[in-house]
């Protein structure tokens, strides 16, 4: 869904190189991503902005050396159904290490935690695009774009950096849980209002089928542990990764037919095999798929960006990420410590909040499709591509120094 819906807003590019076998295309990326995400570490960096600008270097509008493009991939959606399962894995994963019961008996300061973060968030974006002259409608959009963290990005580091076993993680995770919650909710109200189909009745429908497969979805993973024990009880491993895989990503994609995200579904799904003995099993059997996927996710991402786009929404990007990554920083501080956090793991939930990403592109695309104003249709969309990539990439530089923003702010 995600990777399918980003070349609907980017130009087309320059001349380009002769068509080459896909196979040859595929070594090629996968060399190049591999090149890149190496040099990427060594430099104590994360890999996911290594792999955006691979893609956006050898994808569709890649820039061009003389008269001649570097592009080797002639369409993103080549790789549309590994990118996609990249997200429904990383957020399994995700799943699997946290808690249910935790997430339950937490839920007082995941409340707390949530209510911190939006309160300060949410409302950046509705001012800063009143600021530019929007409309009170093109502004809540606006909103929404600067306001939804990247679950996809943030689960990558969380596991990229060993923070997952750590006890920010849950505070991170409830946060971004309540966001995508909140997002999803006010996108259906929102792009009813924008394409005219405001009724009590509709709006009341959709959030209800949404609602009700996440219950169904919850309640299965909480009861349904000793199902899925046996199972999976198979001794062959090409049976057990092919089962794993399956139901993950059909749960996901009923997920999307009800009107929730992949990654939340996902998330769910993880949750339930994390109250079995297989976890052990599906990291040592999976993760080699989810490392491969979540790579070409990030990759496809880049691949559907045309860099003229960044150059033309660079002052209102600016002015976004100027307002909102700060803003961000507070709001996840305050979150950590409503959550019962020191100051640096608080910090480091600050941080973790900051990059933007998957659902913002999401409702970029919508919005490109179904605008009703050059505002809707263009400019959105362009400065969504840019601040997607600014904060994916600022966002993650963040998480590598979080302990060092800690010392700085707090001496210790």
């Amino acid at each position: 869904m995600i990777a399918a819906s980003l070349p609907a807003f980017s130009l087309q590019g320059a001349s380009r190189l002769p068509t080459l076998p896909p196979l040859a295309v595929a070594g090629a990326v996968l060399v190049l991503l591999a090149a890149a995400g190496g040099a990427s570490r060594r430099l104590g960096y994360s890999v996911i902005p290594a792999y955006i600008l691979v893609g956006i270097a050898v994808g569709p509008f890649a820039p061009a050396v003389g008269d001649l493009s570097l592009s080797l991939v002639r369409d993103p959606g080549t790789f549309r159904l590994l990118a996609e399962l990249g997200v429904v894995l990383l957020l399994f994963f995700v799943g699997l290490e946290l808690s249910l019961d935790q997430l339950f008996t937490n839920r007082t300061q995941f409340v707390r935690a949530g209510a911190a973060d939006v309160l300060i968030s949410a409302p950046l974006g509705v001012l800063i695009g009143l600021a530019f002259g929007w409309s009170l409608l093109e502004s809540a959009f606006l909103a929404l774009i600067v306001f939804n963290s990247s679950t996809v990005i943030i689960a990558k580091s969380l596991l990229d950096l060993g923070w997952i076993a750590d006890a920010e993680s849950d505070a991170i995770l409830g946060v971004v849980v309540i966001e995508d919650i909140l997002t999803a909710a006010a996108f259906a109200v929102l792009s009813a209002v924008l394409l005219g189909v405001a009724e009590p009745e509709t709006l009341l429908r959709s959030l209800g089928t949404a609602a009700a497969f996440v219950g169904v979805v919850v309640a299965l993973a909480h009861y349904g542990a000793d199902r899925l024990e046996r199972a999976f009880s198979t001794t062959s491993s090409e049976l057990f990764l092919l089962g794993v895989l399956g139901v993950a990503a059909l749960v996901a994609g009923l997920g999307i037919v009800s009107g929730v995200s992949e990654a939340v579904a996902a998330f769910f799904v993880g949750t339930a095999f994390g109250r079995t003995s297989h976890v052990q099993r599906i990291e040592t059997l999976v993760v080699p798929v989810r490392d491969l996927s979540a790579a070409l996710f990030f990759f496809a991402v880049g691949a559907a960006t045309d860099p003229r786009l960044l150059a033309a929404t660079a002052l209102p990007v600016a002015v976004a990420v100027a307002v909102t990554v700060p803003g961000q920083l507070v709001s996840g501080y305050l979150a950590g410590r409503a959550y019962g956090l020191d100051a640096t793991r608080a910090v480091r939930v600050g941080c973790a909040l900051a990059p933007r990403g998957e659902f913002s592109l999401v409702i970029a695309a919508f919005l490109a499709a179904a605008g009703t104003t050059p505002v809707f249709r263009e400019t959105l969309p362009a400065f969504t591509v840019g601040y997607v990539l600014v904060t994916a990439t600022l966002g993650t530089v963040l998480m590598n120094r979080a302990d060092d923003i800690s010392r700085l702010a707090f001496g210790r």
